[in-house]
Formats: C-alpha cells, structure tokens, sequence
C-alpha cells in the first residue's frame, strides 16, 4: 500500500467501524489518515507508518462510523399535511385522501405557492436535524411541483441546499409522482410532457443526478414509467423507483431491466422481482418511515433479498404526507424491529448499500483508502448503540470532507 509521508490530519482513540463490504470489519484504537478531503490511510495505531499530520485529533474512546446517507428523501415542500396524518387515524385510506384531494396533491397546490427562498428555508430546517445526528450525504427529490416550471423551481431549490449547507446533496426528479390536477383521467399526456419537454431541460441544466417514478395504481402504469425510464437513460440520467408500496405490479424487475440504482419501498415485491434485482445489482431501499405511519401490514420480502444477494438501504421517505421523519437514526431501530433487519445490516443500510443506491459507492458509505473522508465519531461503546436509543440525538462529531463541521450550521 502507497501512502504520502505527510497528511493534513490524523484522527485516532476510537474503534473504526469501517462498514467494508457491508459489514463492521472494526479496526480496535485505529487511525484515519486524511488528506485533501480523502483518506489516504487507516489502520490500528500500532501499524500506523510514519506519517507526519498538520493536525492531530484524538478521540477519548467511542465508536467511528462512516457519514450516514439518507438515499431517499422529500424534504423540498410546501404546507404540512397533519390534518390528513389525523384523518387517516381516523380511519380513511392512503386512497381514500388521495381521491379527495388529499395526498400528493395537496402538497402540490403548497409547493406551487411558494418560492424558491420559502421553499429553501423551510427544507433547510428539516435537512439540519438530519445533519445533527451524522448525516453527511442525502438525496432529495422533486415531484410536488407537477408542472414544467415548478418541476424546475424544487431542483434549483435542492441545488442551493447543497451550496449552502455542508452535506452533499444529490438531486432527483420525481415529475412522474402523480398525474397533476391539470392532466386528471390523462397520465399518458402527462407522461409526454415529462419525457419530451421536462427530463431534456433538467439533463441540459444539469438539474437532477437521476430520475424516479411512482409505479402504483394510484400513479403510474408499468407502460407509463418504461416510457419515463427510456427517456430518461436516453440523456444519460440513472433511474430509481418507487415501487411495490402498496400493490405488486412487478414494478421493482421493471426497474432492475434498466439497471436502476434502487427500487423503494418494496412491501409488495416476490421473490422474481429480488432475483430480478439481484442480478441487475439494484439496491432495495427500505422505508420503515412509511410503513409505520401508514400502519401497513404487509413487510417487505427481506428473507428473499437475503437469499439473492440484494443489498439492503434504509432511509427516511422524509415527506409531508406518509414520512415526516427528521430522525435517520429513528429508522434504523425501526428497520430492525419492524422489518427483521440486524443491527449491522442496518448500519451497512445507512452508509455502503445507500452509496450504492446513489451511484456513489467508490466514493462513498465505507471507511477506506481513496474515499471522501466523511465520516462520524459517536460516544459509544459498540454500534448497536446507534440502532438501539430511541428518541434524543446522540452527541457525535462530524467530519465533513476531511474538516470537522461546525454543529451550527
């Protein structure tokens, strides 16, 4: 192994909880070299070669863990929609609201209303209590706009959180999340104005890293998001989709025929779709968020991406209506006790298997040579500590590209 004699920083006095292949791989009293914002060496202190640091930063104990990745998010929106959080514990459907203008739609009819400044404020308050607890990578999707004009409007907005704010932000456009009130009874023409006009201004602006659909009865056709799909991987733009959430359409094999980075949600996927994905490398993306408020039943077939080699991220489905979490660390104690998944699977759910879902796994999720030196110092005794605490933020320091971010934002 190459290393470079002198380095801008050195980090050492806790056990390394590398995530190397998805697994703990723990380096006891190990040291993380960095330089230029990536790591340039990590070990156990006695193996450390000699290596001069402009800094040096020891921890008194504790754990350090990869930066999180929150690689499914909605947290650009207008309005709250707790009056229908309320009626559904009263008794009426996800649909039900849906088909009275409840739903998606309302948050469009907010998003719509409001600029980009009420817009970015309002998201940066949210995306800050996920930065409190060691978030250092999110996704952030568009789909309450709806129309060609505010599509554009939420993927500036999420642009200039990832200017402002220091995480690093990868933009989604999720224009086919539901049929806009203008297009009712005519997804198909909606579909069209996605693919035609929408997608080729986003890739020629540079505005979003990827596109995603809502393959659902509620949404989208099988047909219909194939034609968002191709149009999308025709200007270069990866897919992800939402899929299998409520019923199974084959939604997820669809995704893993184009190679999707990830298929969301996925409560309703068979085991044809987990074969379909594991040989597609696409990465299940599980949403304990919904899953709890919407008080499903049915759980997401993990035995199945277990048996097939499917890698498994968590996330937060952060979102007005069937989401509104602010708390990624919440939705690895709920993947456990809700959907089966081990403290480590979990853990690899957050940081390598969320790279992956973002394109971004040789770069990012694990604590290795040549990686963006992000990464979490938290003061615990072992990592299960980070999926066992509910409620409260854990004190941890962040170490943002290689600097340790102030806490103040």
């Amino acid at each position: 192994m190459t290393y470079p004699r002198a380095c801008d920083s050195l980090w050492s006095g806790a056990t390394l909880v590398t995530m190397k292949d998805g697994l703990y791989h723990l380096i006891e009293d190990g040291v993380i070299a960095v330089h230029q914002g990536k790591i340039v060496w990590l070990g156990a202190r006695a193996q450390l070669p000699e290596i001069t640091a402009a800094e040096h930063h020891h921890f008194d104990g504790g754990i350090v863990t990869p930066g999180f990745i929150d690689c499914h998010t909605h947290l650009v929106f207008g309005g709250d929609r707790s009056a229908e959080f309320e009626m559904r514990l009263n008794g009426m459907s996800y649909a039900e609201i849906a088909a009275q203008g409840g739903g998606i739609i309302s948050s469009v009819r907010h998003t719509r209303e409001a600029d980009e400044n009420e817009l970015l404020n309002s998201a940066r308050q949210r995306l800050q209590h996920l930065l409190k607890e060691g978030v250092t990578t999110v996704e952030i999707k568009s789909g309450y706009g709806l129309d060609i004009d505010n599509e554009i409007k939420m993927l500036r907005v999420i642009r200039q959180l990832g200017e402002t704010l220091p995480v690093e932000v990868y933009a989604t456009c999720l224009a086919a999340h539901a049929i806009p009130p203008e297009f009712s009874g005519d997804g198909d023409k909606w579909v069209d104005v996605v693919c035609e006009q929408l997608l080729p201004r986003v890739a020629q602006e540079k505005l979003a890293d990827a596109v995603d659909a809502f393959c659902e009865h509620l949404a989208f056709s099988p047909a219909q998001t194939e034609k968002v799909f191709a149009a999308a991987r025709g200007l270069g733009l990866p897919v992800k989709l939402h899929a299998e959430q409520l019923s199974a359409l084959a939604g997820s094999s669809l995704a893993a025929r184009f190679q999707a980075l990830s298929a969301d949600h996925l409560e309703y996927a068979t085991n044809a779709d987990a074969q379909a994905m594991a040989a597609a490398n696409t990465v299940a993306v599980l949403l304990p968020g919904a899953f709890y408020l919407l008080r499903e039943k049915q759980q997401p077939p993990v035995a199945a991406f277990r048996e097939h080699g499917v890698p498994m991220a968590v996330a937060s489905d952060a979102n007005p209506g069937t989401s509104p979490v602010l708390s990624l660390r919440l939705m690895l104690n709920m993947a456990c006790t809700l959907f089966g998944l081990t403290p480590e699977e979990a853990l690899a759910g957050v940081t390598l298997h969320a790279a992956q879902a973002l394109g971004i796994r040789e770069s990012h999720g694990s604590l290795e040579c040549g990686k963006v030196a992000n990464f979490v110092h938290w003061p615990v005794a072992r990592p299960a500590e980070l999926v066992y605490w509910l409620g409260g933020q854990l004190p941890c320091t962040v170490i943002y590209q290689g600097e340790k971010r102030d806490s103040t934002f």
